[in-house]
């Protein structure tokens, strides 16, 4: 693991100054003849004795976020710290898989693993991936390829409206509960942090609390994905279509007062769970635009209100004096615009989502300049 960190961090210390002195882009070719140069340095013979493929791998992965950078989809790529544990990758030449046993290169004796799960049979893992987590927790990924079996066809349909106080709200009129997650273990955290500051830098008391730090962290993101996933994975094998908002999650999280709230929540990752899930298990998934206006329509009669502002729950059409839930109300909308999408292409905004349909977006706007 140290070993990867040290050439990524060469690797894109070269790549930097290169830019910097020479405005020249050195890319995954160059940075591979410098790891050979390294290899022969006496201060870095130790190098050959680790395999060189999740070396290489980590030169793989630079590239690709500088690519990424390049492209405006990332920021410029940070150097990898000790303390933030780090991984290796290995592709099929640097591991040998016998028997359900796994020997990664260079190494003599099988890796001790308790499994979270059983390996299906007659499957051969294409890449392995050893992760050290800030904890000190050790793991190891498996990517196999394999057929999942589609769920049967269910009858139902339900529309999703995400919300803070209540996690989701089903157009069943179910209501989940929020657990949030972290703000069970803030005073905990708290207090870790505090005691954290306190000690002296490079002390080993000073790493046992950055662990203990880390641990707290460790289980605030276990249960947030121990949830999300047992919820996603039941609304998926209950439904057939499932409708959710497209929320812009990035730009909510800049309104300081909800900030903490929405990212606790963690809507993204539920919304990327039901995407993988629905894609394995033959369901269908539609995203709603962003602008629909899911709450200030009546699901009545179709008439939108000109303002509803959050703190306002319930309300009376002042149309037809339908009384509506909010969140309800939203999600049956959702229900009704997903539909629309999924049977007769409705508004499907031209895009290169991978989810099918999303209600166009009348709103005009001034396009953003790339980031330089």
């Amino acid at each position: 693991m140290g070993c990867t960190r040290l050439v990524y961090n060469r690797a894109l210390a070269a790549r930097t100054q290169a830019w910097y002195e020479r405005q020249e882009r050195v890319g995954y070719a160059q940075t591979s003849s410098l790891l050979t140069d390294w290899k022969k340095q006496a201060e870095l013979d130790f190098l050959n004795d680790v395999s060189c493929v999740p070396l290489q791998q980590g030169l793989r992965h630079l590239q690709t976020a500088f690519t990424n950078f390049f492209a405006g989809r990332a920021q410029y790529p940070n150097f990898k710290k000790k303390r933030n544990g780090g991984s290796a990758e290995f592709t099929k030449s640097a591991f040998k898989w016998r028997d359900g046993k796994l020997f990664l290169a260079k190494s003599s004796e099988a890796l001790d693993i308790r499994w979270s799960r059983a390996i299906p049979d007659n499957a051969e893992p294409s890449t392995v991936n050893v992760k050290l987590s800030p904890s000190g927790r050790w793991s190891v990924s498996l990517l196999v390829d394999i057929e999942i079996d589609p769920l049967p066809e269910s009858p139902n349909s339900v529309g999703i409206d995400l919300g803070i106080t209540s996690l989701i709200v089903l157009s069943t009129g179910e209501k989940v509960a929020n657990p949030k997650g972290f703000k069970a273990k803030r005073a905990k955290l708290r207090i870790a942090q505090k005691s954290l500051s306190r000690k002296q830098k490079g002390s080993n008391n000073r790493h046992k609390s950055r662990l203990k730090v880390a641990n707290i962290h460790a289980q605030i993101s276990d249960a947030r994905n121990d949830f999300l996933h047992k919820l996603t994975t039941r609304l998926v094998r209950e439904n057939q279509t499932i409708a959710v908002e497209d929320l812009a999650v990035k730009n909510m999280i800049k309104n300081r007062k909800l900030a903490l709230a929405i990212s606790d929540a963690s809507w993204g990752e539920l919304v990327r769970q039901f995407e993988y899930k629905c894609d394995w298990y033959g369901r269908t998934l539609v995203k709603i635009d962003r602008w629909f206006p899911s709450s200030k329509r009546c699901g009545n009669c179709g008439h939108i209100v000109d303002k509803l502002p959050l703190n306002v729950r319930e309300w009376d059409c002042p149309k037809c004096g339908t009384h509506h839930d909010r969140d309800i109300n939203a999600s049956k909308n959702i229900l009704a615009a997903g539909l629309a999408v999924s049977v007769c292409g409705a508004n499907i905004r031209p895009d290169n989502s991978r989810i099918k349909g999303q209600l166009q977006n009348t709103r005009k706007g001034k396009k953003q300049k790339p980031k330089s």
